[in-house]
This record gives structure tokens, C-alpha cells and sequence, in this order.
């Protein structure tokens, strides 16, 4: 019974000490500089604001390193509806929680104009990582770019991938070289 009061104690005091630790004033003083405080201010202090904090968690669905890497090397992937290479392509960055734009050369004109003049050519998928750039969809060569600017190797556990869009049917087969 004294161990089972002891640990509820314990408990509520871990539980208790984020909420104390949320408040922050900033006042002017006499001299006319800021002060940020933890305590209230003097009951002469006019114009005193009082913040709450919800604790030490970063805002945002991204981790630290995740945004450290996007900042550094953004990804942007060129695609079409080439087939499988272009979902494994578009599959292999959900999977790894990899923050990356999507540019549909069948879609925008902008984006055909991008790619040829990134590699003289239209063949999809195209993954840029920062300023490096690479051609045709392999798994290895994919994952070791992605590893240099320091993605994680898998997206966050709890977090939702997004789903692969939906190819666009095509009426026959056709190779990755767009016409």
C-alpha cells in the first residue's frame, strides 16, 4: 500500500512538471529592456504578456532530420505514366517518408522542358536529390543518393505513407521514352 502511494506521488509529479514549465513573461523594465522570465513579473510592471508552451515537442509532422536533409537537398521526381518503373520509383520514396515533389512530364510542359534540359532527352523517372541527378529507376543507386543527403531509411514509425497515384491506363504498352 506505502509503495503503491509512493509510485502515484511520483507519478503526478513527473506528470505535473511540463505544466509549470510552460510559462513565460516578457515585460520592460525601468531602464526600458526586455526581460523574459519564468516568474510573474512586479505587480508594477504594466504591459506584461504571459506565453504557454505545450511542452518540448518539435511542431510539425517532419523530423529534425528529415528537414535538415530537405533544406540541403530537396527531391524532385519527374515521372509519367511509364509503368513500374515509374511507381517503384514513386513507391521507394513513400516508403523511406522521403518529402519529395512530383513532376508529370505528361502533365506539364515545364516539367518536359526540365528534364530535357537536365539530361538532352525525355526518359522518366528522373530523381533529382539536391543538384545530383539520376536517370532510370535503380533501387541501389536510388537508396545510396538518398542516404548521401541523409534521409532516414524508413518513414516514421505511425506515420501514413501516402498512397501512389493512380497510373493513367495507356491504350497499348509503351517505353519509357516519352514522344
Amino acid at each position: 500500500m506505502k509503495a503503491g502511494i509512493i509510485l502515484m506521488a511520483a507519478w503526478l509529479a513527473a506528470a505535473s512538471t511540463p505544466l509549470v514549465a510552460g510559462q513565460l513573461y516578457q515585460w520592460k523594465d525601468a531602464q526600458g529592456r526586455t526581460v523574459y522570465s519564468d516568474q510573474p513579473p512586479p505587480t508594477s510592471v504594466r504591459n506584461a504578456q504571459q506565453k504557454s508552451f505545450k511542452g518540448s515537442v518539435i511542431e510539425g509532422n517532419e523530423s529534425y532530420v528529415v528537414k535538415v536533409a530537405r533544406e540541403r537537398y530537396p527531391i524532385t521526381l519527374y515521372t509519367s505514366a511509364c509503368g513500374a518503373p515509374c511507381d517503384q520509383a514513386r513507391q521507394l520514396l513513400i516508403q523511406r517518408g522521403v518529402p519529395f515533389s512530383s513532376k508529370d512530364l505528361q502533365a506539364s510542359e515545364d516539367a518536359r522542358n526540365e528534364v530535357q534540359k537536365l539530361t538532352g532527352k525525355l526518359n522518366v523517372p528522373v530523381l533529382m536529390v539536391g543538384s545530383e541527378k539520376i536517370e532510370g529507376f535503380e533501387s541501389g543507386q536510388w537508396q545510396a543518393a538518398l542516404d548521401r543527403a541523409g534521409y532516414p531509411k524508413s518513414a516514421p514509425p505511425g506515420s501514413k505513407p501516402v498512397p501512389p497515384a493512380a497510373p493513367v491506363p495507356a491504350a497499348a504498352p509503351s517505353p519509357a521514352p516519352l514522344p
